[in-house]
């Protein structure tokens, strides 16, 4: 599947200022939003927690996570964010994408609603 970027918005951690607006690749192989440290922290936004990371290239790290809120095609929710190196893209994980209720359309490179199960 091709890849394609949205914008979305993040909130301050302290919602004291209007949300930024980013781009973020969708990459529904990654497992979780990804943004650079420098734009969470700005925001106010401090570590939960460290998880560990395995790359395509086979290496690994270990990175901090913290809890972000999110605006996506209009709600706004909570999710689970790296706080990745300064280098790397912002990235749209499939986390996050569940947890917003959203699929992809690979074909129209697009965002789209989907079912929710609870089997």
């Amino acid at each position: 599947m091709g890849t394609f970027s949205v914008t979305a918005e993040i909130h301050p951690a302290d919602r004291s200022a209007s949300p930024e607006a980013v781009a973020l690749m969708v990459d529904t192989g990654a497992t979780y939003t990804c943004l650079p440290r420098s734009l969470l922290d700005r925001l106010g936004y401090r570590p939960v927690g460290r998880r560990q990371v395995l790359f395509a290239n086979g290496t690994e790290a270990e990175w901090d996570v913290t809890v972000i809120t999110l605006s996506l095609l209009g709600p706004v929710l909570p999710t689970l964010c790296f706080m990745a190196p300064d280098s790397s893209p912002g990235l749209l994980g499939a986390v996050t994408l569940e947890e917003f209720g959203l699929g992809v359309d690979p074909i129209a490179r697009r965002l789209i609603p989907v079912k929710t199960y609870l089997m």
